[in-house]
């Protein structure tokens, strides 16, 4: 897709692995399930310094949840639990943030002021997430061209979720709350799915260069911002998988260009707002439809009301498996039923008769153009569920949005863009200003960037290797092993083959760091030799000590004396030595005894 086709841009969030930004906890998850400390809100949310709401805000709101949280006492205070004021931003992850803007080439603020972001969805306890600007107007290099880097930013991390209870409480976790993300922000000068996702791999490749970012699923997220001629700036949250980048950007694209082609159909069509919603329900009350007659028995009621000339249109596929139906029934989400029956869909599969349907139809007074819908909810909800849906009909534009990614590459619709009214000052911080030599420490603390990086790796391996470990979400281990002593080939193949290899077959190490650290601290000292390695790890993964694996498998190493025995044992056949011994000697060493003679 060409650039006058597309205008598109990327929001990076990378957590750091420095302590937590606002309290002195350190960014740790916990693995317990039952927390020391387990406490339930309700939030609502604050008004602007101009006195407006925000109505992404506002939306949530509406809801009127409360919330649930697990507090654990290893890595969660009074901070988190939001009964205590902020402690000073932690100086580490800001140096690290103010590294990477410099890395990007851009200026950085003269003094940073914390501001308040209004979040009322339950993921921070206070209602608000807490931000700072730090830099504006960089760039990257890309295959494309130079891609702007308008902004960055350091911020908390929010609660991680567990679950949403039947009577739509949230459950989150606070371990995660408050640990440090850098939110880089690119100009829309991104022209492709393809070029996206090469921007995304180089900032990532540019944070994991510092060192300090952290790992694991998660860590890194991205928002991808996608808009097209004549239709709207859409925000598609929580891309983790860079894959599936150009496949997004290329279904939104498609549901726009699909959206503006219902848009002329719909143009002489006058919108109405507010319509007229009938209690249908007795028309069910002797139903065949088991999902109708479970909800009126629990005291739900089936309301209605009828879309003019809208017959045929809920039908038409915006994405692959999903229909303008589908996006109609997104805002009927946001009020908290579970979806919406329309005239498109076949009311049939849902078990409501033609006669049932015959009779919604004169109770709605629908023509023929015209389509219907229905939500089975308490009265109250369905109400306004279906006030949601009439809102987003009445749109005769493509609207502006917040969507979420799915794992097809289709999005979701989650809630409108925020606006102005969504940040205001922190009054409980100071301001920080930014001094010369804060920012040489900075540049330090960021380590040596990514064209170092890359030079460094170039020099330890091949140059197809050196190009994967530099995308690898494993380059800061490579870096701990090689510096431990590893053989920088044999670190890289661990991770990047062997590790692969023995996950298609079934077998994966929990925790990776700490099994691989043992591994290669026994291969250092010569218990074995590297090509048993890939025999030992499914034991390890097993919770099996290395000295037991080599013993069970008699994978211990021959050297030395008893080497030299062998290979006179063998008539000196390094071929046949290999052969049945290959898990238990180093070639190298063999070679060497034979140079001897």
């Amino acid at each position: 897709m060409e650039k006058q086709e597309l205008k598109c841009g990327i929001e990076i969030h990378q957590r750091l692995d420095t302590g937590k930004l606002f309290c002195r906890c350190p960014s740790t998850l916990t693995e317990e399930e039952n927390p020391d400390l387990r406490i339930i809100r309700n939030l609502r949310a604050s008004e602007s310094e101009m006195g407006e709401l925000d109505r992404a805000a506002r939306l949530e709101q509406e809801k009127q949840l409360d919330f649930e949280y697990d507090v654990f006492r290893k890595n969660c205070c009074l901070v988190e639990t939001d009964e205590e004021p902020p402690l000073p931003m932690d100086q580490e992850a800001l140096l690290v943030a103010l590294g990477v803007a410099q890395q990007l080439r851009m200026r950085a603020a003269d003094q940073v002021h914390v501001m308040r972001k209004i979040v009322v969805d339950g993921s921070n306890t206070s209602g608000f997430q807490r931000t700072a600007l730090l830099a504006t107007n960089g760039f990257i290099e890309t295959s494309r061209g130079k891609v702007g880097i308008d902004t960055i930013a350091i911020e908390e991390e929010s609660a991680g979720i567990i679950e949403t209870k039947k009577d739509g409480m949230k459950h989150y976790r606070l371990d995660r709350l408050g640990i440090p993300l850098i939110e880089l922000a690119t100009s829309p000068d991104i022209v492709s799915g393809e070029h996206c996702k090469e921007v995304a791999e180089k900032i990532g490749m540019v944070l994991r260069a510092t060192g300090k970012a952290a790992r694991g699923l998660g860590t890194i997220r991205q928002d991808v911002n996608i808009s097209i001629p004549e239709g709207a700036r859409v925000e598609i949250k929580g891309v983790q998988d860079l894959k599936l980048i150009p496949r997004i950007v290329e279904i939104e694209v498609g549901r726009q260009q699909k959206l503006l082609s219902i848009l002329q159909t719909l143009k002489p069509i006058k919108p109405e707002e507010n319509p007229r919603i009938i209690d249908l329900s007795n028309i069910f009350s002797n139903t065949d439809s088991a999902f109708i007659n479970r909800g009126l028995v629990s005291g739900k009621r089936v309301m209605g009301f009828k879309l003019d000339s809208h017959k045929g249109v809920l039908g038409t596929e915006l994405q692959p498996g999903k229909r303008y139906g589908t996006e109609l029934a997104d805002y009927a989400k946001t009020a908290g039923v579970k979806g919406i029956i329309h005239s498109d869909e076949e009311p049939s599969k849902y078990g409501i008769s033609e006669e049932e349907q015959a009779r919604v139809r004169e109770l709605l007074s629908t023509a023929e153009k015209d389509a219907f819908v229905l939500v089975l909810a308490e009265e109250g909800q369905a109400r306004m569920a279906l006030a949601r849906v009439a809102e987003r009909a009445a749109i005769r534009e493509v609207p502006g949005q917040t969507r979420r990614v799915n794992p097809d590459g289709t999005t979701s619709y989650m809630r409108p863009l925020p606006g102005k009214a969504r940040m205001y000052p922190e009054t409980d911080t100071h301001p920080i200003n930014i001094t010369d030599t804060m920012l040489e420490e900075a540049l330090q603390q960021a380590g040596e960037g990514l064209e170092a990086k890359e030079r460094k790796l170039k020099e330890l391996l091949n140059p197809e290797m050196a190009k994967r470990m530099l995308k690898s979400k494993h380059l800061k281990l490579f870096e701990k092993f090689v510096e431990m002593g590893v053989e920088p080939m044999l670190a890289a193949t661990t991770l990047e083959d062997t590790l692969v290899a023995l996950r298609r077959e079934g077998t994966e190490l929990k925790n990776p760091e700490p099994a691989l650290t043992t591994l290669f601290e026994h291969y250092l000292n010569g218990e074995f030799v590297k090509s048993a390695i890939v025999e030992i790890l499914p034991g390890m993964a097993e919770d099996k000590q290395v000295q037991e694996i080599l013993e069970e498998k008699n994978l211990r190493r021959i050297t030395g004396e008893e080497l030299k025995e062998l290979v006179g044992k063998h008539n000196r056949d390094m071929g046949e030595i290999m052969k049945n011994y290959r898990l238990r000697v180093d070639a190298k060493e063999v070679k060497e005894i034979l140079k001897q003679a």
